[in-house]
Parts: C-alpha cells; structure tokens; sequence
C-alpha cells in the first residue's frame, strides 16, 4: 500500500537557520495539486511586489509583517491566513524574524 499522507510533525523544524539580512525558502512538499513552501525573513528582509500564476494561501507561523494585497496593505502575525486569487500583486515585508507557508494551489 502506498503512503495516503504526508505528515511533518512541525514544519518550522524544516526551515534551516535564517541568517541576518536574509530569506530563506524551502519547498517540502509538492505533488501534483499543491506545492508547500516554507519561507523565514530576517526582520526588515522584503518580498517586493510580485505576483503568482495561480492561487496561493499564506499563513503566518511566527513573527509579524505589512503585507500588501493589491491596493490594501494589513498586518500579519501568528495564524493570519490569506487566500490569493492569481495575479493578485502583492508583497510581504518582515517585522520581525518571521516564518510563512506558502502554498500554490
């Protein structure tokens, strides 16, 4: 029988060191309907205006952010979760040392 599951006990412990003035990514997970990716800001580190081709949820694991989600811009910390449609023109800026999920649908 194959695996029907993947589990990782705490993703955080997949991200490796986030040095100083850093971002670090990680993708650990990615089949054919969805790719995990797992992101750690340094405080002050930028993701400038971008966009996505598909749809994409962030969820905010540790730390804070200002993030930009077409014109509005809102605060992010610990369990915000956010739903992207594709080509949405946002960006994430790190408050604090951060970590976020990213996953592309």
């Amino acid at each position: 029988m194959t695996n029907q599951y993947s589990y990782f006990e705490n993703i955080i412990d997949l991200l490796p060191e986030i040095p100083d003035d850093s971002i670090v990514s990680r993708t650990f997970y990615e089949d054919d309907q969805l790719k995990g990716i797992l992101f750690g800001f340094a405080a002050g580190q930028e993701l400038s205006e971008h966009t996505a081709a598909k749809p994409a949820i962030l969820h905010f694991i540790e730390g804070q952010a200002r993030l930009t989600l077409g014109d509005d811009e809102k605060s992010a910390g610990p369990g915000t979760w956010v739903h992207m449609a594709p080509h949405l023109p946002h960006s994430v800026v790190a408050e604090s040392r951060l970590v976020m999920l990213l996953i592309l649908l």
